[in-house]
């Protein structure tokens, strides 16, 4: 297959393209930034579109898009300039030429109030059943950036990890995963739609330190303060401005589990490739 990745060098294009081409697939990267992309709205490279060769072209993967901003100093605009905008203007260009359009939403989008799951959540309705849109958990792999490494930082200094006592679990989605699905989606097979994406076994907080530990060949420091302590301290925090505050603590804690049984049915999978843990501790290899 001839497959066009948009946000081909960032770290989800960049292992999707290499798995693409080990499985002998042609995988034509398109740029379409330039400048900077946190300063302006019309940093869109369209000529590059116009450039484009469509004939001989089964599948578009769009993956380019403006990511969440931890610092929260990202104009609210920019989201939906870049993760709308980008979406319909790609989406245009290829019209019916192309038989199949996936788009990289976020399962964020589900019900987020952050300008960035919004924008993702406003690009999906604009396609409205026109591609398939993969709603992924935390994705992670080599080249990995986010919160993962600053928890690997963390469990690497040998600090201890305080909220033990709560107990959450999350859905993360290894990046194997994503290409194995992805390679799939490619030939056209599977109805549009929304489908939610991540590996098949939610892992707690706690386990994912003990699986960090290890890597480092460490025995994990696990505290379990008193959750009451802990809210206490992040109350506190509010108004101290201290590392821990209650907006902090709710997302440190929650839980987050993703059901992953639509994307698993219409591909007839009785499981993901790679389980939860397994792909962790690949990640974790390459820290």
């Amino acid at each position: 297959m001839k497959i066009l990745i948009s946000g081909a060098y960032g770290f989800v294009g960049t292992n999707l393209s290499k798995y693409l081409a080990s499985k002998g697939h042609e995988c034509i990267a398109l740029d379409l930034a330039k400048g900077d992309v946190d300063a302006y709205a019309a940093f869109y490279a369209w000529d590059e579109l116009g450039k484009i060769d469509w004939a001989g072209i089964d599948a578009v993967v769009h993956l380019a898009g403006k990511a969440h901003d931890t610092r929260n100093v990202t104009e609210p605009r920019v989201y939906f300039d870049v993760n709308v905008g980008l979406t319909q203007k790609l989406f245009t260009a290829c019209g019916d030429k192309v038989e199949t359009f996936i788009y990289f939403s976020s399962i964020k989008a589900v019900d987020g109030d952050t300008p960035y799951a919004q924008s993702k959540r406003e690009a999906e309705k604009w396609l409205d059943g026109r591609a398939v849109v993969l709603e992924p958990a935390m994705i992670h792999g080599p080249g990995n950036k986010g919160n993962l490494n600053l928890l690997f930082a963390v469990v690497k200094r040998g600090i201890p990890w305080p909220l033990a006592a709560f107990e959450n679990k999350r859905s993360f989605t290894s990046i194997g995963n994503v290409c194995a699905v992805v390679e799939v989606l490619c030939k056209g097979s599977v109805p549009r739609g929304i489908y939610p994406l991540c590996d098949d076994e939610p892992v707690s907080t706690n386990r994912l330190i003990e699986l960090i530990a290890e890597s480092r060949g460490k025995k994990a420091r696990l505290w379990r303060l008193p959750k009451g302590l802990m809210r206490l301290v992040a109350k506190i925090g509010d108004v101290c401005r201290l590392p821990l505050n209650s907006e902090r603590l709710g997302k440190l804690t929650e839980d987050s589990v993703v059901d992953n049984s639509k994307i698993k049915s219409v591909l007839s999978w009785a499981s993901m490739p790679i389980r939860a843990e397994d792909g962790l501790r690949e990640t974790l290899k390459t820290f």
